[in-house]
């Protein structure tokens, strides 16, 4: 039996913008190579980086803190909800709202949901900030209730973003502990299912967001 690594996440890079109004990361260094051959024997040297960085950079996690006080923060989630989760992938490419036409009849529970809509191609353009794909709110009511582990999408959120700032995917999901990865892509490089999902931050307590080297594994 084979074993494919499939990479998920979008590069984090100093200065880039992931969502309109939000810093992009800096970079910066600790401890040079040069400033570090005072500490170490002849030939050895360490680069010790550092970087500041919004926690929602790049493809993150939400966790039920991001939307909730008394929700858990990243520290909260157990390990079983963030990885090795057999995951699905739900067609969603060329159409503007996900809803329940796209989700019925599947088999979601306990199953990593990715919603492949296809718009990581325009990530780092201008367009990716508009008209994005997004998830209907009766569609998260129907993913809680038949309790899917984890929703993921390849798009700038999974809510619509328009000025009122109406959340309902966000806060039903997030009510039900179902923690949120966004910005996902490569999606189309994963079968429809058979496959483990595996999107863990660190274990920061008192955060509700922050990113992952979200990835699939494919047997066979």
């Amino acid at each position: 039996m084979t074993r494919r690594l499939v990479e998920l996440s979008h590069r984090i890079e100093e200065g880039m913008t992931t969502y309109p109004g939000i810093p992009g990361p800096v970079l910066g260094v600790h401890l040079s190579r040069e400033e570090s051959k005072k500490h170490y024997a002849p030939g050895t040297e360490f680069h010790i980086g550092t970087i500041t960085l919004a926690a929602n950079t790049g493809t993150y996690l939400d966790s039920p803190f991001h939307r909730y006080p008394d929700g858990a923060d990243l520290s909260g989630l157990p390990l079983d909800c963030l990885a090795d989760l057999p995951g699905l992938v739900v067609p969603c490419t060329g159409t503007p709202v996900i809803g329940l036409d796209h989700l019925r009849g599947l088999d979601v529970r306990g199953r990593a949901v990715l919603l492949h809509t296809g718009w990581d191609r325009y990530f780092g353009t201008e367009q990716y900030f508009h008209g994005h794909p997004y998830l209907s709110g009766d569609a998260a009511a129907w993913l809680a209730a038949e309790g899917a582990a984890l929703v993921g999408i390849d798009s700038l959120n999974i809510d619509a973003t328009p000025p009122q700032g109406e959340r309902p995917a966000h806060s039903t999901l997030l009510a039900a502990r179902i923690p949120l990865v966004e910005h996902l892509t490569g999606l189309a490089a994963l079968p429809p299912s058979g496959f483990r999902f595996h999107a863990a931050p660190p274990l920061i307590g008192g955060l509700g967001t922050f990113p992952v080297r979200a990835y699939a594994v494919i047997d066979g």
